[in-house]
């Protein structure tokens, strides 16, 4: 199959869906079938784009074999503002349409992630002029996820931007979501329940996986003999994150447990205020590491975090929880009794789940895992089978292939 791959972040952006796709495109050209990649400039971590690409509005290169074309994206160097994200998500939009539609490459088939609001149209609409199908694939429910997560309150951009979500369901010759709560929302929105396929996201079991706790990364930051709870990721609005800096203050008393939140996004600089003004010795700030770094970063960590505000779990399936699991660490989560999320640690026993806004539940959740070494390494080995059983590359690039062989196969059989 010759597949066009449109996503609005894709390596070196260091967006974790950006980083699963490219990794699910590898193993798909890896079983022969040829992958286009149309995406923007880098600008991810900063919304900034990088400044060897300003000035231009669309690049060729390669990644890893695959024929990549960057385009220009708004990038105003600031992201709280739901406006400049809505600005940046048009601007993708236009012109990746245009790049599409224009291009002298033929493709059986595109496979489009929902990274921004209106990626579907321009997938709708390549579709349309090169009479191709589409798959919509579903990383998170939108509008819920912003309007969840405080960042979108009018009432009548909710209507619009819901409006939009479903005509690109509708127009899609399937839908890919990553869990069956993400199937059931769509379905209530009025889509047919055997038009949704439900494909998990996964990891590289081979490159995440349990290794030393004293290890490059732990000796650079002196973490080797320290216990570390460790959030690594994106600092954004759905993590619960200021709950975490509570239960800080209530084990500061434990001398070496330390806590690591890694990463950038619009919540970093409030934190870090707050963990300031709370005099928070054990709490400690890194930037973005590098992809090849993660590993190591993971096996330092005794405990790792996925932490959600109230209701922002229902619409969220982070693919760090695959990570978390293949490093063979236990996991703690903050989650919604009913989310995805919870439901998968509490089913695989690979760790903890508390309720969100509850810092009493979730200091109490790390001195027990602080205190029995044993349960740490069973919940770790579990989540590490899992894993591997049924969240490993190798296993959802067989379901993806699947499904686009079908989509393809389907539409050259409604076309002759």
């Amino acid at each position: 199959m010759r597949i066009l791959l449109l996503i609005i972040q894709f390596p070196p952006d260091v967006n974790s869906t950006g980083l699963l796709m490219a990794q699910l495109c590898a193993g798909l050209q890896a079983r022969g079938h040829q992958v286009s990649v149309l995406t923007s400039f880098p600008h991810y971590e900063k919304f900034r784009v990088w400044d060897e690409y300003r000035g231009k509005l669309a690049e060729r290169g390669s990644y890893n074999g695959m024929d990549v074309l960057r385009l220009y994206v708004y990038a105003s160097g600031t992201k709280q503002r739901m406006t400049h994200r809505l600005l940046s998500y048009l601007s993708f939009c236009g012109m990746a349409t245009l790049a599409g539609i224009f291009s002298r490459k033929s493709y059986d088939i595109i496979l489009c992630t929902n990274g921004s609001f209106f990626s579907g149209i321009a997938a709708f609409l390549i579709g349309r002029a090169k009479g191709i199908p589409f798959v919509y694939n579903v990383q998170d429910l939108y509008p819920q996820t912003p309007v969840m997560a405080g960042q979108l309150r009018s009432r009548n951009a909710i209507a619009v931007l819901e409006k939009i979500e479903r005509f690109m369901y509708r127009r899609a010759a399937r839908v890919s979501v990553i869990t069956p709560s993400f199937r059931d929302n769509i379905v209530a929105k009025g889509i047919a329940p055997d038009k949704i396929s439900v494909i998990p996201n996964f990891v590289d079991t081979a490159f995440i996986k349990p290794l030393p706790k004293d290890n490059p990364f732990s000796q650079r930051y002196g973490l080797s003999n320290k216990f570390v709870i460790t959030h690594a990721g994106n600092i954004g609005y759905v993590y619960d994150l200021e709950t975490l800096l509570e239960a800080a203050v209530q084990v500061r008393h434990v001398p070496n447990i330390e806590f690591l939140i890694v990463g950038d996004g619009v919540m970093r600089p409030r934190l870090m205020e707050k963990a300031a003004s709370l005099g928070l010795s054990n709490v400690r700030f890194l930037p973005f590491q590098p992809y090849e770094s993660l590993p190591w970063l993971r096996a330092t960590c005794d405990v790792q975090v996925a932490l959600y505000r109230q209701g922002s779990a229902r619409y969220s399936m982070p693919s760090k929880v695959y990570e978390i699991m293949a490093s063979g660490q236990p996991l703690l989560v903050s989650a919604d009794v009913t989310s995805d999320v919870w439901r998968l640690v509490e089913d695989t026993g690979c760790g903890i789940c508390v309720e969100p806004n509850d810092a009493d539940k979730l200091a109490a959740s790390i001195l027990r895992l602080y205190a029995d070494p044993a349960l740490r390494v069973a919940m770790g080995q579990r989540g590490r089978e899992q894993a591997e059983q049924h969240y490993s590359r190798e296993a959802v690039v067989g379901l993806y292939q699947d499904l686009l062989h079908r989509v393809a196969a389907g539409s050259e059989a409604d076309r002759a």
